[in-house]
């Protein structure tokens, strides 16, 4: 196991003192949202628009990608300027929509904000999938989880959704957005648990890999590290061993990026935070250019001309700290769930 890899693990172990101070499963902080807005139906025609509406307040260029359905969300990098993303649509649990949207278009912009001279190398690519996932990860929840991107887009999701969403207030929708509860789907989980469900899919593929556990086992065991770390047990393996495609892709090893993607997103964003004078401001203004510049300049444009260790170290003055993703962790959710 690596340094990086044993520094992650040990502060992940951070996340179960915030549930067991009283977030997951408890009311009494007022935190649980509304779920009426869960009730209404919300048409695929009107989540599509949505969706670019979102991808075009990210600056992600239209012109050289495209928005699209898949059952699993994915971006596909087709080659130099072209870049193109996709989505789920559930009818009633919009917000699925969203942060889809969000975390693909992360992808994408990467993809696109290359830098031309390198497309035709191999250096026209990013450093590591650990840098590739912090692009998503750092659209999905550093901004799009931010009460200051909702405070200057929830007016404009209230006039796409005029009947669903006219009664309910931008605090009611911003709970729903940080609603931390144990669930069955990673991509679905709040950003307390998510890494939660990165350790269980780490220490199955560990234990396939020596070969400690059998696949005929895989997916009794499965279950029983859901029941064991998040209190919950699938229903059916479509809920649950089967509900991503890495490992029949041969993905092996790609899930914990995503928690290094956490990692780096934070720190990234502490650093786009100094250097810009408040994120929260411009996402309060409505035009991210300054955000999306920032990633381009410093993180995006330079594909695999530095290793993401250097480049890590370039940006914010050291290598991979998981420190920032645990600080952002505990101070948002403390404050949100008043846990002093």
């Amino acid at each position: 196991m690596s340094e990086s890899e044993t520094k992650i693990r040990f502060s992940l172990g951070h996340l179960y003192e915030l549930s067991e101070n009283g977030i997951l499963g408890k009311d009494e902080s007022g935190i649980q949202p509304k779920t009426d807005i869960f009730k209404h139906t919300y048409s695929k025609k009107k989540q599509l628009e949505l969706g670019e509406m979102l991808l075009k307040h990210l600056k992600y260029d239209l012109k050289n990608g495209r928005l699209d359905l898949s059952a699993h969300p994915f971006t596909s990098y087709i080659g130099p300027h072209d870049s193109r993303v996709t989505t789920r649509i559930d009818k009633h649990r919009f917000t699925e929509n969203i942060f889809a949207v969000l975390h693909e278009g992360g992808h994408g912009n990467h993809g696109l904000q290359i830098h031309p001279d390198l497309l035709k190398t191999n250096l026209g690519q990013p450093p590591s999938l650990g840098i590739c996932e912090s692009r998503s990860r750092f659209d999905e929840n550093l901004l799009g989880k931010n009460r200051a991107f909702w405070e200057f887009f929830y007016p404009k999701l209230q006039g796409h959704f005029k009947e669903q969403l006219k009664d309910f207030s931008l605090d009611d929708f911003y709970k729903i957005l940080n609603n931390v509860k144990p669930s069955l789907i990673r991509i679905e989980a709040d950003e307390v648990t998510y890494n939660l469900h990165i350790i269980i899919r780490k220490e199955l593929e560990k234990a396939l890999v020596e070969g400690d556990l059998q696949t005929s086992y895989l997916p009794a065991t499965w279950n029983e590290k859901y029941q064991k770390y998040l209190g919950i047990t699938p229903p059916n393996d479509a809920d649950g061993v089967m509900q991503d495609v890495h490992w029949s892709c041969g993905l092996i090893g790609y899930f914990p990026t995503y928690t290094v993607g956490n990692c780096y997103a934070s720190q990234f964003y502490n650093a786009a935070d100094k250097e810009l004078g408040g994120i929260d401001d411009i996402l309060r203004s409505g035009d991210l250019t300054p955000i999306v510049e920032w990633n381009c300049t410093n993180i995006n444009q330079h594909g695999l001309m530095l290793t993401a260790e250097e480049l890590a170290k370039e940006v914010t003055g050291e290598g991979l700290n998981p420190i920032h993703a645990i600080n952002y962790l505990k101070g948002k959710f403390k404050a949100l769930y008043g846990l002093g």
